[in-house]
């Protein structure tokens, strides 16, 4: 099997190779007055995602709220951030959408409208919370980023990034472009 990620490097060109892969999707933000849920990731076995994240490639318009990832076994949606969201409108490109907490915390934004200082809590021993996502057997498992908008249609861009590592044989994570 072929896996599409890649390893982070250092600054000499080496392979960090303890952290898991990398794999990328970018989505054009493009929903018309109502609640989408375009999926960046499909799961395939089951991973350990030890990041993910995305960063803001163009302007995102006004009006898109309610942001949250999920994951979708054309079933079942459980929240991987909670459902509830967190606001995105107008966000800059630079800016940062971070999950780095429980499942019950919303998307952390990091807005590049002014420097900023994002650090883990006390209890965490890193920034991103890492959790385990499974494929339901004979279905397609996808992690999708959800949000509502008013907007007809709402504008912009954001390149998503997974860090994971393989738990079973059959283990990927597939970048779905959209």
């Amino acid at each position: 099997m072929q896996i599409s990620a890649g390893f982070w490097r250092d600054a000499n060109r080496v392979p960090i190779t303890v952290d898991g892969v990398v794999s990328t999707t970018t989505l054009t933000i493009n929903g018309n007055n109502t609640t989408v849920n375009p999926p960046i990731f499909t799961v395939v076995g089951a991973v350990e995602v030890r990041g993910i994240w995305g960063v803001v490639t163009t302007d995102l318009s006004s009006n898109i709220t309610a942001a949250y990832l999920r994951l979708n076994d054309q079933t079942a949606q459980p929240a991987i951030t909670v459902s509830s969201g967190t606001t995105l409108s107008a966000i800059k490109a630079g800016s940062l959408i971070v999950k780095n907490g429980l499942v019950a915390a919303a998307i952390t934004k990091i807005d590049n409208a002014a420097g900023r200082i994002n650090e883990p809590t006390t209890l965490e021993t890193t920034f991103f919370s890492p959790f385990v996502a499974t494929k339901k057997t004979a279905a397609l498992t996808q992690i999708e980023f959800v949000y509502t908008t008013t907007n007809t249609p709402a504008t912009g861009a954001i390149e998503f990034f997974i860090r994971w590592l393989p738990l079973t044989e059959d283990a990927n994570i597939i970048s779905v472009g959209v």
